[in-house]
């Protein structure tokens, strides 16, 4: 395919960010197909298309109506969570070529059934985790493929962004987060920073996550948000939410090593993903912005805040190249990266950098935390999607994108 006509499913906040800011920028890519479940959504995103497109992209309401049309070869789905694998098998099913946005899974039932069908298929869904194309976590990810932190023993990270307003006010805006935060206590946002956290243990490649333990705390951070914030709906002032305000989770490695992700969305508090690598030589920790490696000092003095003393020799290529040319996209160019990836696999007929047994270990996540939780955050068994060629697995992507050593 030279252009891809894409069709986009979910016109919500993230949907129209991706419309606006990515696949109406692209040379490649002729966006033909619009769906969602509100008209005004619809409405908004064909708007869009016209005035940067200059055609009128056909719409419905049913994502399947847009997957079975002749007139679309890649989907994009951007919808609620629940929408996610269902529209991905879907379009698998269908022949069509499909990328996903992040979020967790609901069952491990539905994970399996996605890799099954891209082994049915042979085609892949690709989840759009776009931090693994952060600059941080590529310039960390070369380091690490340099040897510079030693054996890797344990990494952490999470999504620790005060959601609170957005949250509460679903109902409001139409956001798919308030009725989960209602019914449901898991992980539910796993793949910040896993993503780039499996990259770098070689997970699904000679690596795999084996055993998972999660614990939640109390639920008290949106009652407190809705009593003291105007215009919040007051029935959430005494609602008990089953989400707890902050999920830790930990996972073990076949190959010994640990990861510790975070869940903290209802609290007030800044942005972090808290991206931190400990190994045997040194340490990277997003927080501290900095890097301390064995030899360079005493421990605790003069690493803070030195990111960017290492920018010159360990900048990955692919931001190196990415800030010459002109930065592009949402999250500080991420975004724009993560799709340069997918359609780069696509014109090459290769396998796509986040692969759908990566997309399915990672969303595994959520139901794995969720039964730990229910369970008193007990252990869990990990499942191997792969059936065991993780051990040996060689079909990795080949592009200036791949994310695998």
């Amino acid at each position: 395919m030279s252009t891809f006509k894409v069709g986009l499913i979910g016109l919500g906040q993230r949907g129209m960010v991706h419309l606006a800011d990515i696949l109406c920028e692209r040379e490649d890519v002729a966006v033909t197909y619009l769906c969602d479940e509100y008209e005004d959504r619809i409405a908004a995103g064909v708007k869009k298309v016209e005035e940067k497109k200059g055609n009128t992209p056909l719409t419905s309401k049913d994502y399947r109506e847009l997957i079975e049309s002749p007139e679309v070869e890649v989907v994009v789905i951007a919808s609620a969570w629940e929408n996610h694998i269902p529209a991905a098998i879907y379009a698998m099913k269908c022949g069509k070529q499909v990328c996903t946005e992040v979020g967790g899974a609901y069952s491990l039932e539905d994970c399996w059934d996605l890799v099954r069908t891209y082994e049915e298929t042979g085609i892949h869904c690709m989840m759009l985790e776009n931090c693994c194309y952060d600059r941080n976590e590529l310039m960390v990810m070369r380091m690490v493929r340099e040897g510079l932190f030693g054996k890797v023993v344990h990494c952490a990270g999470g999504y620790q962004h005060d959601l609170r307003d957005e949250i509460a006010r679903g109902e409001e805006i139409r956001h798919y987060r308030l009725r989960n935060y209602k019914n449901r206590c898991a992980e539910n946002y796993p793949t910040h920073e896993l993503g780039p956290i499996a990259k770098i243990l070689d997970i699904n490649r000679g690596n795999r996550m084996v055993s998972l333990v999660s614990m939640a705390s109390g639920a008290w951070g949106l009652n407190t948000y809705a009593e003291e914030t105007e215009g919040i709906d007051p029935a959430l002032r005494t609602y008990r939410f089953a989400q707890g305000d902050i999920v830790k989770t930990l996972i073990k490695c076949a190959g010994g090593e640990t990861i510790e992700l975070t869940l903290d969305t209802t609290l007030p508090r800044s942005y972090s993903r808290n991206f931190t690598i400990r190994g045997t030589k040194g340490y990277f920790s997003e927080d501290a912005n900095g890097v301390y490696l064995r030899g360079m000092g005493e421990f605790g003095h003069g690493w803070y805040d030195n990111l960017e003393e290492y920018r010159e020799k360990w900048e990955s290529e692919i931001w190196y190249k990415f800030m010459n040319d002109g930065v592009r996209g949402g999250h500080g160019g991420m975004d724009w990266l993560v799709f340069d990836a997918y359609f780069e696999a696509l014109r090459n007929n290769d396998v796509p950098p986040i692969d759908t047994y990566d997309s399915a270990a990672w969303m595994a996540v959520t139901p794995l935390s969720e039964m730990s939780i229910a369970k008193g955050s007990a252990p869990v068994d990990f499942p191997d999607f792969t059936r065991g060629q993780w051990l040996t697995r060689i079909d990795k992507n080949k592009g200036y994108y791949c994310l695998d050593r």
